[in-house]
C-alpha cells in the first residue's frame, strides 16, 4: 500500500530541485513518485512511496542544506 507524505521545505527553485533529483530518485522506489509544488507558500514536497519513512526523506534534505518538516 502506498503512503503519501507531505513536507514543508526551503527548496526555492529549479536549481535546488536539480540538486535533489538524483538523490530523491535513488531513495524513492520504482513504484513511488515525488514532486515539489513551489507555487505553494510552504514549497511543498509530496512523496508517494511504499517503503520510505518520512524521517529518511527529511534527513536527506537536511543533509543537503534544506529545511524539511513533515506536515500531518
Amino acid at each position: 500500500m502506498k503512503t503519501v507524505l507531505v513536507f514543508r521545505t526551503s527548496v526555492l527553485g529549479k536549481g535546488h530541485i536539480r540538486t535533489l533529483r538524483p538523490l530523491l530518485n535513488q531513495l524513492i522506489d520504482r513504484n513511488g513518485y515525488w514532486n515539489f509544488d513551489l507555487e505553494d507558500c510552504d514549497n511543498i514536497l509530496r512523496v508517494e512511496t511504499q517503503n520510505v519513512q518520512a524521517h529518511t526523506i527529511s534527513t536527506l534534505l537536511k543533509k543537503n542544506g534544506f529545511s524539511c518538516e513533515e506536515l500531518h
